[in-house]
C-alpha cells in the first residue's frame, strides 16, 4: 500500500529447509514489507518474529496424512488479501517449486491480475550436507533424482525403477509412508544392498539421521525412532556420513 492505495502483489517465497538462517536475503527483505503471510506447516515460525508489526500472520498449513487447510482456501485467500491488503507472502518450506504448489498459486494469482514474484529457497535435500552426505561426488554419482514418494492418488512414484538404473543420487521427498515399498522395489530389482539413510528435521537442532541398506529401510525408521517430515537419500553418497561419524 501506498498513499492509500493497494497494489496488490503475491511473493511466493522459499523458507528454506529448516534453520531460520538459512532463508535468503531477498526473502529476509519481503517478510519485512509484507502486509500479510500465509505460512506452511515446514516454514519455521521463527521466521515470522521478522515481520512488521501491522503484518497479519495467518497459518495455512497440511499437516501430514492429517488436518490441511485446503488448496482452494488458500488461492481465496491469496485473492482477498492482496486486494484488501496489498503484499502478501506466501511462505513455503524448503522451495516452493520442488514438490511444492508455489507455481499453481503464481498462476492462480495472475489469472486475477496480480502482480507475482518468485523467491526460491534451499530445499531440503541440501541438508544432507550437514550429515557428510554430499549429494553428488565426482566417480561416485554422477546426478539427482529428486522424487515424490507420494503422487496425488498417493502413490510412489513409477520414476523410481528408472532411477535405480543409473548410478545417481536418488532423493525421495515425502515417502515415509512408503517405505516397505521402496525397499521391495529396490530388492525385486537385486538392489537391497544398496547404502541409504534417512533424515528428519533436516538443519535443524533436533536434526536426526538413520543409515544403512535400502532393503532396511523400515526397520531403521523403527529403530531411530523417525517419522516425517523426513527426506530418503539412496546411493553410494551415503557411505560417506559412514566413514565420518
Amino acid at each position: 500500500m501506498k498513499n492509500g492505495e493497494i497494489f496488490p502483489e503475491l511473493f511466493v517465497l522459499g523458507a528454506g529447509p529448516g534453520d531460520p538462517e538459512l532463508i535468503t536475503m531477498k526473502g529476509y527483505r519481503i517478510l519485512k514489507e509484507a502486509d500479510v503471510i500465509l505460512y506452511d506447516n515446514l516454514a519455521n515460525k521463527e521466521l515470522l518474529a521478522i515481520a512488521k508489526d501491522d503484518c497479519e500472520v495467518i497459518y495455512v498449513g497440511k499437516q501430514p496424512y492429517g488436518s490441511y487447510t485446503p488448496q482452494e482456501t488458500i488461492h481465496e485467500m491469496i485473492k482477498h488479501f492482496a486486494f484488501t491488503k496489498g503484499k502478501v507472502v506466501r511462505l513455503k518450506g524448503g522451495d516452493p517449486f520442488i514438490f511444492g504448489r508455489g507455481f499453481e498459486e503464481i498462476i492462480y494469482a495472475r489469472e486475477h491480475g496480480i502482480k507475482t514474484h518468485f523467491i526460491p529457497g534451499i530445499t531440503s535435500m541440501q541438508a544432507s550436507g550437514f550429515e557428510d552426505i554430499p549429494l553428488t561426488h565426482r566417480s561416485v554419482s554422477e546426478g539427482i533424482w529428486m522424487i515424490t514418494g507420494t503422487k496425488k492418488d498417493g502413490t510412489l512414484s513409477s520414476d523410481l525403477k528408472l532411477a535405480m538404473q543409473s548410478n545417481a543420487t536418488v532423493v525421495i521427498y515425502m515417502g515415509m509412508k512408503q517405505l516397505a515399498v521402496i525397499a521391495a522395489t529396490y530388492i525385486e530389482q537385486g538392489k537391497g544392498a544398496t547404502p541409504a539413510a534417512i533424515i528428519q528435521h533436516a538443519s535443524l537442532p533436533h536434526q536426526k539421521i538413520a543409515s544403512g541398506l535400502v532393503e532396511d529401510l523400515p526397520e531403521m525408521a523403527a529403530n531411530g525412532g523417525l517419522t516425517y517430515p523426513a527426506l530418503i537419500l539412496i546411493g553410494e553418497v551415503v557411505n560417506f556420513h559412514s566413514k565420518n561419524t
